[in-house]
């Protein structure tokens, strides 16, 4: 049986910690699919063209790894596509309780699903896509916060 997770989030925009966690787990699944989440209640600074178009450009090599995007539950896109791992990165203890009581909910839903938590490393603890589309939006230098092939793209795209 193949290994997909799936890795949902929005990527508003994919940051350093996003990409650190796919590559620190490449090596345990045969398929990662970095899953957009739409939400309609959701207000987001990219478009989702954009956000596909970022993480395709920054796993280009990576034959891997695939990018798609969804609606509604996680847990129903994992049986749709026959994902049985859902990846999820976690920063701090908030993050730890938060994606905890997701993943109990979600093996009560669905017991053959099982989520891999993976923590940060430490110097990319404070990386988050929320932080980072303020200083987008204040034009500061988000360089060391995302990667450097789409550092230019999204800069470009909220002038």
């Amino acid at each position: 049986m193949k290994k997909i997770a799936i890795f949902p989030g929005s990527f508003d925009p994919i940051t350093n910690g996003h990409i650190d966690i796919v590559e620190r787990a490449l090596p345990l699944f045969d398929e990662i699919i970095i899953a957009i989440g739409v939400n309609t209640q959701k207000k987001y600074l990219f478009s989702l063209e954009d956000r596909i178009s970022w993480i395709k450009t920054v796993f280009k090599d990576e034959p891997k790894v695939k990018v798609e995007h969804y609606n509604g539950l996680t847990i129903n896109y994992c049986k749709k596509i026959n994902a049985n791992y859902i990846l999820r990165g976690i920063r701090s203890a908030a993050d730890f309780e938060y994606e905890k009581t997701i993943a109990h909910l979600n093996h009560t839903m669905e017991p053959n699903i099982e989520t891999i938590l993976i923590l940060s490393k430490a110097e990319l603890s404070s990386v988050s896509s929320t932080i980072v589309r303020e200083i987008i939006i204040g034009h500061g230098d988000v360089s060391k916060f995302i990667p450097d092939a789409i550092v230019e793209s999204v800069v470009k795209s909220i002038q």
